[in-house]
């Protein structure tokens, strides 16, 4: 959700920046925009639409400059319009800045600067911000860098901001607050600063992540310097970046979406590389081992997401109640936060997030703090803000996800917290030596499978000719399939913008039955298991009301082959490791409907892959 991009030092910053935001077009924007300093002048380009909408507008004007910044902005104060594009420019005109978040209380601030002769042309809480830092210096006479800390201890709300001043034509100010930036520091003194890491890998791997309060200061000849809102000076913690520049490319895929989707037998075996111990016949979880015992010792588990970390939540609570037998509830981070839940200092919280920068899983996660809960984190970027803040936690290992619509992370989570709840559950007792073993064994097999599994994308390309022209799609689950049917209806609904719902199979009689026709497809997750026999007398009812059936079913299953209009096989599994494998072909069902669609399957209409505000 919003991009920021930014450079400072001899090269020509205008490339950088320009290539910077195309990296930065997976996190969802409708405006993008730059501003470069040359010569003491201060030029700001920006325009409604693509990156490529920004280049034709910007084609023939001046783009010199060695210092500069880039955002491309997803609206959240005002309509996305040219106008209320970033960067933002101040009363002056002498300064400019980018932001991610959202200022809460710049209404009473714009009415202050009002009062003072300050005319405002957008309708964003960014431009509130740009007057207020740019007054500050003024009146108080400091430098920009003290200006920004002054402006920022009157602001309520969420930033990451970029500030640039022609008064400072050497200098560029950052600073951050539950929203991320990271710092990159080139060999030849060079300074790139960016959103997340994407814009930076291609050109240094030694970043800083700056921490929330923190206020970075970029001059050309200097160096950086951090100091916190309070003044505190800090020392950078310069890291190695693990990210790779050839994961940023589609790899002669049409899409990210289907290349993240056909990762995945390497994406989940790295999520259990160095976990999984068949020759010791053990799972080790590092991250989480001086927690272990508040694990096996807990009387409630909470789990807390939101969107697809939401439904690996859901499947994660099946899995430590059967296997771990510890009662869970799963919790959308974003009404945990407002409804004043009971937290217990002896619960354990897991929180899941892609990006590690969910605001809303962030908030909840320091509402449990507070209340003495041990949180736990499950994220797939490392540095990240919920990295960060947790106790303790494991990656994902799933490798960058590119395409907002989630696939490859949703099995990492999962597979994580199957790991999570096999290793609670053997230390507990509740999951028996030789039950153990035949899951650990399947679990290392899972890789194999899905690599079998996604040879039937053909097949799956075929049905989705069939129903690319749906209006409505209605999905069923029992048991572990449930979160599966959640998961495969957004995914239809996220990219191809299908109405679809997900349902428990059960439920489908108190309610949704009514809409079912012989236009509707139900997409069935009838796989062998323990209510097999209840989600087949489910397919009939919907038989009997000439619903359209396509069955996600077990390898040589002739029950519901003979019922269902559409079958898709999946290797047989154990129960609690079917999401793994079900969840595949829903994924591939709703890509080729979306392709077929003509919709944008990486860039979704107005989703964002990180949602870094409320």
């Amino acid at each position: 959700m919003c991009g920021i991009v930014a450079y400072l030092g001899d090269k020509e910053a205008y490339p950088i920046l320009i290539n910077g935001l195309k990296r930065l077009e997976y996190r969802g924007y409708d405006s993008a925009g730059v501003a470069l300093i040359n010569d003491g002048a201060m030029r700001i380009y920006k325009c409604q639409g693509k990156v490529s909408d920004l280049e034709a507008h910007v084609n023939g004007q001046s783009t010199a400059g060695t210092l500069g910044m880039g955002h491309t902005r997803w609206a959240t104060h005002g309509q996305p319009n040219d106008v209320n594009a970033h960067p933002h420019a101040s009363n002056s005109g002498d300064l400019a800045i980018i932001h991610n978040g959202i200022i809460e209380n710049y209404a009473p601030i714009k009415e202050e600067l009002r009062k003072r002769g300050h005319v405002f042309r957008s309708d964003t809480d960014t431009e509130v911000l740009a007057h207020l830092i740019d007054d500050v210096r003024v009146t108080e006479g400091v430098d920009l860098a003290e200006a920004v800390r002054l402006a920022l201890q009157s602001v309520v709300g969420a930033y990451a901001i970029v500030v640039l001043d022609t008064h400072s034509p050497d200098l560029m100010v950052a600073a951050r607050r539950s929203s991320p930036l990271v710092i990159g520091i080139g060999d030849d003194g060079a300074h790139y600063l960016a959103s997340d890491a994407t814009p930076i890998v291609e050109h240094t791997r030694n970043v800083v992540y700056l921490e929330d309060g923190e206020i970075a200061v970029m001059q050309r000849g200097h160096g950086l310097r951090i100091r916190n809102i309070k003044n505190q000076v800090k020392t950078p913690f310069i890291q190695e970046l693990e990210l790779h520049l050839e994961a940023l490319e589609k790899g002669g895929y049409d899409h990210f979406m289907l290349k993240e989707i056909h990762e995945q037998p390497r994406s989940i075996r790295d999520s259990m590389r160095g976990r999984l111990n068949l020759a010791k016949g053990e799972v080790v979880l590092g991250g989480i081992k001086e927690h272990e015992q508040k694990f096996v010792q807990a009387k409630r588990v909470l789990i807390v997401g939101c969107g697809t970390s939401w439904h690996a939540g859901l499947v994660g609570e099946y899995l430590f109640e059967e296997l771990a037998r510890i009662p869970v509830e799963v919790e959308y981070a974003s009404e945990f936060r407002y409804r004043n839940p009971i937290v217990n200092e002896d619960d354990i919280v897991i929180a899941i997030s892609q990006s590690g920068e969910t605001a809303d899983t962030l908030a909840a996660i320091e509402l449990a703090k507070s209340r003495g809960a041990t949180i736990i984190g499950i994220c797939n970027v490392v540095g990240s803000s919920i990295a960060r803040v947790t106790h303790a936690g494991s990656y994902t290992h799933a490798g960058p996800e590119i395409g907002v619509a989630s696939t490859k992370a949703f099995t990492a989570q999962v597979t994580v917290l199957t790991l999570m709840a096999m290793m609670i559950g053997q230390r507990k007792g509740t999951l028996g030596g030789s039950a153990f073993h035949r899951l650990l064994n399947e679990l290392d097999s899972i890789p194999d499978k899905v690599q079998r599994l996604l040879k039937a994308e053909p097949q799956i390309k075929r049905i989705a000719e069939i129903y690319q022209h749906a209006n409505n799609a209605l999905y069923l689950g029992r048991g572990y399939s449930f979160p599966v049917a959640l998961e495969g209806a957004l995914k239809l609904k996220e990219i191809s913008y299908i109405h679809a719902e997900g349902y428990p199979a059960a439920e489908m009689k108190h309610g949704p039955i009514a809409l079912i026709d012989e236009e509707m497809p139900v997409i069935v997750i009838a796989t062998k298991g323990a209510s097999y026999e209840k989600v087949v007398s489910n397919i009939q009812e919907v038989k009997a009301r000439k619903g359209i059936v396509i069955a996600i079913v077990t390898e040589g299953d002739r029950v519901v082959k003979d019922l269902a209009d559409h079958t898709i096989e999946i290797p047989e599994t154990a129960d609690p490791l079917v999401p793994l494998l079900s969840v595949i072909p829903l994924q591939l069902l709703s890509y080729h409907i979306a392709v077929m669609r003509g919709c944008n399957v990486d860039q979704p209409r107005n989703l964002a892959k990180s949602v870094t505000v409320e």
